[in-house]
Order: C-alpha cells, then structure tokens, then sequence
C-alpha cells in the first residue's frame, strides 16, 4: 500500500501505473494479516524440531566476492556463526556488517532456530565496517534491508586499523579467500618435494616460527623416529592440514606457531605434515595410513568433517605395531594442546625407559657373549648358506613346475574353448557342399573331418589346435601341391583355398 493512496484502496493486477498518478519515488508496505499465536505445546514441539535441524548458511564475503556453504545445527548461535565467519575472513566479529538477517535476529546470544532464518538454506552477506559513520548512513539508504552489526564485546578483538595496524597483521596470516598457492602440490612424484613445497607456504603465510617438517616420506619420518637407539627415539607427530576448515588459520597461527608448542615439538617429536585439500593427496595420504596404522585409524580419518581439520596424530612406535596414541583436533587451545602433547610424551618415556632397560641388558649379555659365539656364529653361517642354496634349488624346481602345469593348463583351457566353439561336423549326405580332410600328425596318427565347403579356413586351425596341435606351433601342408596352408588368409573358404571335396593334410613342428 502507498502512504499517498487510502489503504481502504483496492487495485486490480491489470492496473496501469500511470493512472495511479504516484510521484516518482514511492515506498510500498505490504501487510500481512494478524494470525491468532500457536498453542504453546505446538511451539514448543516445533521449536524443539528445528534445534536438532541443520541450517546451510551461504555467506557472500562482500569484498573479495567469494561464497562459503557453512552448516549450522538448530542450536548454534548468531555469534557462534559470526566467530566462525572470522575465522575465514580475518573480520572481527565487531567489525563485520551483515546483510540478510531476519528481522527477529535481534541478539547474538539467539540460537539459529529461533532467529527466523530460512530452512533449510538461508543467503546472507557479510563485509567490513569502515567506520560507525559510513555503517549508519549504509543504514538508512537500505532501510528495506536487515542489517545486522556485531558490537559484542568480551572475546572480540579491538579494531587494529585503529592503532596503524593492519587486520592481516594481527592475525599472521591474510583471509583464505586471497590465497593463491596450494599447501601441497597435487600428484607429486614424490613425497619429499610435496614437504618442501609445504614448509614454504607454510612459512609464507604463518611465519618463520613454526615447527621443524621432517622433510621426506613417511616411511622415512618412522625410521627416524623409531628404528634407533632406544635413548635417540621420539614421538611422531604427523599434521594433517585442510585449506577449507573454517578452523585452520587460527589453529595455525595462534597454536601450532606458540613458541612454546614449537619448543616443546623440536624437543621430543618428529613432525611430518600432510595436505588433505586435494582429493588425490588425500586418497594418498588414506592409503598410507591403512597401510601403517590399520583400517581402524584411517576410517577414523576418512569420516572426519572438514571444519574438524587440522588434526594432530600422535605415533608411538612399538616392537609388533606403530600405535596412534591420540587424534588431536583443530577446535582446541594451546594449553590443551600442550596438555595433550605432554600426557602423550608420559606414556612415550614410561615406554622408552623400558626400551632402554631391555636393550642396555641385551647389549650387557652380547658383549659377555661375542668372543665365544663368533666360531658358532661362522659355523650357521656356513650351513645356512648350504641350507639357502637349497632351498633356492629346490624353490626354482618348484617355480618351473608350477609354470608347466599353469602352461599346460592354459593350453588345456584353450583346447577345451576351441574344441567347444567348433560348429558340429555336417553328415556326409548334405545339402550344402561338404569338404573331407584327412590330416596326419607327426605321430603317424590321422585326424578325420568333414566341413562345409563354405568354412572358413579358420575353423579347420581351431579343429587342428583343439586337437593339441595350435596353428603357432605346427605348421599344416598340403602335398598336391605342396604348399604351407597356415600362411593362407584364415577368412577364405575351404573352397577358395582348394581343400574340396577332399584333401590329405600334413602336421608337422615348426622350427
């Protein structure tokens, strides 16, 4: 309704505009009827089915024009979403200005299922506030928008463009919107470059501060953690990263380079670094770990969402298995995480002095020991070496067995195969012209068959190799004259070849 037409008015859709005589800019309201409330049971029955619902939220960030699909459950709340948002646009959550609220969204403490939103997907936009001025004139030129303006106080951080600072320095580390060079490359040749390459964008966006990456395989990061001196072994901890975890850039810039949990890793751990962004450096890292760790482990990964990463495996290594003493997610802190780091280690150094205890008595006994024993150690090594070199005759005996039988058995198969696949023999009284063959074999012995003169040479070899005699073996002659039928096309008829009414063929061994 207009404020310059009655509202008692009434319109028809066909009405033309110009006969209304409006100004030119006019304001429109639309009303909606009073709806008597709902029972209270109703209400509370419905807003209990939207607490457990998941509400996808597609939030545009503003100024680099880049679109995240982030899920929410019912109970979440708006400030939970704006704090996530920070994560992945380096925007305090004071600073942020929102569009696309609904207008009962009046509280950042109000949980998304009773602010309004749309289910089960609902679009908002999300910028940066230059300044209150520039925020409250944006206001009033959007008046038919919802905007909505953290200024919650508490965890937030004070706005650094205010101190000479820039939002991207505070952080240490600009928006994941602005990255250009992947973690890892994808499908590299080997797994040492793909390290160098992740050490260096590591440190281009978090830092020089950050953990020591064993560069190399993992394979390798095993050897150089476990499979040394008892004294010299470490922990391992591999760092499996995610570009798109709303969790990764303060994990890493605010935890991973603490200079206390860089201090407390170079001490006592191996750390080996993974990218998960890909898929195919995923499956690769997947297969790894089914590998090293066991099926158990790497579906425990495969089903980790992605605003779970990054991930923090513990590996101690034992004499039988490589134990994953714990999986340490991206939704922690630092003193969590070195809480967690240290209870590993107690297990790890309760282990280890036990290691140590065992190999200082086994060396203790062997030095007791070495002087006597080398003569009888000469002498296994002389009888083992007998004993190796026939078991390596006998095992090629065996191999060479084993290949004769699967030849001869092939060969039985493709007898078998041909011998079924032959068209049955016509009877000599047919209405089509039929073609004797009388073919001796090497043996002596006569083969004897008729076919239709109409066959192709084909079925004569596949009769013949049905018979033990395969065409790439034997050669078939003719003596009248005397000619290598085998060399002839396969595809010409018994009659064309001249093999009609009757031939005597001849078997014989090619060289």
């Amino acid at each position: 309704i207009s404020k310059y037409l009655p509202s008692s008015w009434e319109y028809k859709s066909y009405t033309v505009l110009k006969s209304l005589h409006l100004p030119k800019n006019n304001s429109l309201y639309v009303l909606t009827p009073d709806l008597p409330p709902p029972s209270s049971s109703s209400h509370a029955g419905a807003l209990q089915e939207s607490l457990n619902q998941n509400f996808m939220l597609i939030i545009t960030h503003r100024e680099v024009q880049r679109e995240y699909n982030l899920n929410f459950s019912g109970s979440s709340t708006i400030q939970e979403v704006k704090r996530n948002v920070y994560d992945l646009t380096s925007i305090p959550v004071r600073h942020q200005l929102w569009e696309g609220w609904p207008t009962s969204a009046t509280d950042d403490s109000m949980c998304l299922a009773e602010s309004g939103l749309s289910y089960p997907c609902h679009r908002l936009t999300v910028g940066r506030r230059s300044s209150p001025t520039q925020t409250r004139e944006l206001s009033e030129e959007q008046s038919t928008d919802v905007h909505m303006v953290s200024d919650s106080d508490g965890d937030d951080f004070e706005d650094a463009s205010e101190f000479g600072v820039d939002d991207g320095e505070v952080f240490g580390m600009a928006s994941s919107a602005l990255r250009k060079s992947p973690m890892m490359p994808e499908n590299a040749e080997n797994e040492g470059d793909a390290l160098l390459q992740f050490t260096a964008e590591f440190s281009s966006r978090y830092g020089d501060c950050h953990p020591v990456f064993f560069i190399g395989s993992l394979e390798a990061a095993f050897q150089e953690a476990f499979y040394v001196k008892a004294r010299d072994r470490k922990l391992l901890a591999i760092y499996l990263h995610h570009d798109e975890s709303v969790l990764t850039n303060v994990f890493c810039s605010q935890m991973l380079c603490a200079e206390s949990i860089v201090s407390y890793l170079s001490q006592n751990f191996i750390t080996w670094a993974w990218d998960l962004t890909k898929d195919a450096n995923r499956a690769r890292f997947l297969t790894m770990c089914n590998r090293h760790f066991g099926s158990v482990v790497a579906q425990t990964i495969r089903t980790q969402k992605t605003d779970q990463f990054p991930l923090f495996l513990i590996i101690m290594g034992k004499r039988s298995s490589n134990e994953v003493l714990n999986v340490i997610q991206g939704n922690t802190t630092v003193d969590e995480l070195m809480m967690r780091l240290m209870a590993a280690m107690e297990i790890f150094t309760a282990q280890q002095q036990e290691d140590i205890k065992d190999e200082d008595e086994r060396e203790a006994r062997e030095n007791v020991k070495r002087e006597q024993d080398e003569a009888y150690r000469l002498s296994l090594e002389a009888d083992r070496a007998k004993r190796e070199a026939h078991e390596r005759e006998m095992a090629e005996q065996f191999r060479l067995e084993q290949i004769r039988k699967e030849q001869e058995e092939e060969r039985e198969a493709i007898r078998l195969s041909l011998e079924q696949a032959l068209p049955p023999e016509p009877k000599e009284e047919n209405a089509e012209p039929v073609s004797k063959l009388r073919i001796r074999t090497p043996s002596g012995e006569f083969l004897e068959r008729r076919f239709l003169a109409s066959s192709k040479l084909q079925i004569v070899f596949d009769f013949v190799a049905s018979k033990g005699f395969p065409w790439d073996e034997f050669k078939l002659l003719s003596t009248f004259p005397r000619r290598d039928v085998t060399q002839l096309d396969p595809n010409k008829s018994l009659l064309e070849v001249k093999l009609f009414p009757q031939e005597t063929l001849f078997l014989e061994a090619k060289e």
